[in-house]
């Protein structure tokens, strides 16, 4: 991931910022690097793990979604599933990604709601939509395209005791910033691993700003991975919602079969 599953905070690491943008907008080679090293960075194979989503509303009313998820590499393009556990009520519904590293491909997305007994692709005019009621959107289920930004190193500073960068992201399109939902994202990157660490966003619509925070951060079979992420929405100084994501049992290296990223298994469940 960088993918959702495991290490979830790389898909905010190349989001953009809005003002009347173009492909001669300033690019900065260092920050340019930087951010390849985060997309290249390791981040393990035929991995499965468990995930608690916790969803907490302006009044601190919680609700929470057990997750168990899959991934598998093939070359440079992954594959991911999803499938929710608990709660009974919607046990089983599922999501499919297929997230191709051909800039000029745009990656699929498939949502199966077993109480509707359909699946429904996710169109690229959907992707800035709530994935699964949480404040993560759709587009961040997926590597964002180096391709599509300008970026600028900020500044070198610390953060948790580590120093990291901050790196703004600029989109070369209009159609990119419509398709993320996000106008304006700033990441800090962990200058010893390559992980972002915490990102802010500035949503397209509504005057929202979104926070990502990496709470816990460890090492699993030499793979750094983030085990604890906490998203707020807010909307001036008032927080409207809350995203916890609990990621355990991370394990590598397992024996996927390839029928498991498909639709047809996407229906079946777990």
């Amino acid at each position: 991931m960088k993918n959702v599953f495991c290490v979830l905070v790389i898909v905010f690491t190349v989001i953009g910022v809005l003002m009347p943008v173009s492909a001669s907008a300033a690019d900065d080679p260092k920050a340019r690097s930087i951010m390849q090293k985060v997309k290249d960075r390791d981040d393990g194979d035929n991995m499965t793990s468990n995930m608690l989503m916790i969803l907490i509303d302006k009044n601190n009313d919680e609700r929470k979604k057990y997750f168990k998820n899959f991934s598998k590499d093939y070359g440079k393009d992954e594959k991911r599933i999803m499938f929710i556990e608990r709660p009974a009520n919607i046990k089983d519904t599922g999501f499919l990604t297929f997230d191709y590293d051909d800039a000029e491909k745009d990656d699929d997305q498939w949502l199966f709601l077993p109480a509707l007994g359909k699946t429904k692709r996710i169109a690229s005019s959907d992707k800035s939509g709530s994935f699964m009621g949480s404040d993560l959107n759709y587009s961040d289920m997926t590597d964002r395209e180096l391709e599509d930004y300008d970026f600028k190193l900020l500044k070198e500073t610390t953060l948790g005791g580590k120093k990291v960068w901050l790196i703004e992201s600029i989109p070369r399109s209009e159609d990119v910033i419509e398709e993320i939902g996000y106008k304006k994202s700033i990441v800090a990157v962990r200058q010893d691993n390559y992980v972002v660490v915490k990102a802010k966003h500035w949503t397209e619509d509504g005057g929202y700003v979104k926070v990502m925070d990496v709470k816990k951060l460890g090492v699993i079979d030499g793979i750094w991975v983030s085990t604890e992420i906490h998203v707020v929405k807010r909307q001036g100084k008032m927080v409207k919602h809350q995203t916890l994501l609990q990621i355990s049992n991370v394990k590598f290296n397992q024996n996927l079969e390839d029928d498991l990223f498909t639709i047809r298994r996407l229906e079946k469940g777990l």
